[in-house]
């Protein structure tokens, strides 16, 4: 059986068998894996990521066949930093998005960040944006502007994160913790206000941590690593 057409983006692949490859693609009915035959030919070259593509499948089974392939458009042209951080969010998608799960807002989401990483735009914004909207369309998203028992968040409060539950108010400073003046500022999107920024990558690595299963990213571990290559 021939599916219908369908915009999708490649997220990852990797050899399988003699000459194909396993590639997981996200599309707006989800993330989706399926073999793509004659991967090391010419035709293995548009299994590369960050390039609009039309995907059709053959199959009935949990593991169909790419049938049709072709790309659509200009591929986004990434690198430095801005490369990384697409990679950081394929590594997300491939490790959270359950297959074949719908998700068509995400996969535009997903669409217009990597157009914003092309086009220079700031990073931190774009990273803290895209993880915020896919943990709360995978259910999991939270309340900014009050606590875990529905009380508003007091700017000059102090707030730990619990899985789960929410924020917390606590007296005594700790590492970890947040201001009520940046969760308010996260709620509003105001990237501007001071300690915004570095509030919401503590805040995602807090929140993505429990869905991650304890093992750590690969892309955010390269990325590393070449931050401490240009310091050497």
């Amino acid at each position: 059986m021939l599916a219908a057409p369908r915009p999708a983006y490649v997220l990852h692949s990797r050899a399988y068998k003699e000459s194909s490859a396993l590639v997981d693609f996200l599309t707006p009915e989800g993330r989706l894996r399926a073999v793509l035959r004659a991967a090391r030919g010419k035709r293995g070259s548009l299994a590369r990521p960050f390039q609009s593509l039309e995907l059709a499948l053959r199959g009935a089974g949990e593991l169909k066949t790419v049938a049709h392939l072709e790309a659509q458009g200009i591929p986004h042209l990434l690198g430095g930093t801005a490369l990384f951080s697409a990679l950081y969010l394929n590594e997300l998608l491939v490790r959270l998005l359950p297959a074949e799960d719908p998700h068509p807002a995400l996969f535009e989401h997903y669409a217009a960040t990597l157009a914003a990483l092309s086009a220079g735009r700031p990073l931190e914004p774009l990273l803290r944006a895209f993880e915020w909207r896919l943990l709360d369309d995978l259910g999991y998203g939270f309340a900014l502007d009050r606590d875990r028992d529905g009380r508003p968040i007091h700017p000059e409060s102090l707030y730990q994160w619990l899985p789960e539950a929410g924020f917390h108010g606590v007296e005594l400073w700790q590492p970890g913790l947040f201001q009520g003046r940046e969760l308010l500022a996260l709620a509003e999107a105001d990237w501007s206000s001071p300690g915004a920024l570095g509030a919401a990558k503590r805040l995602m690595r807090q929140a993505l941590a429990p869905h991650l299963g304890g093992r750590p990213l690969v892309s955010r571990e390269l990325f590393i690593h070449r931050k401490e290559s240009f310091r050497d």
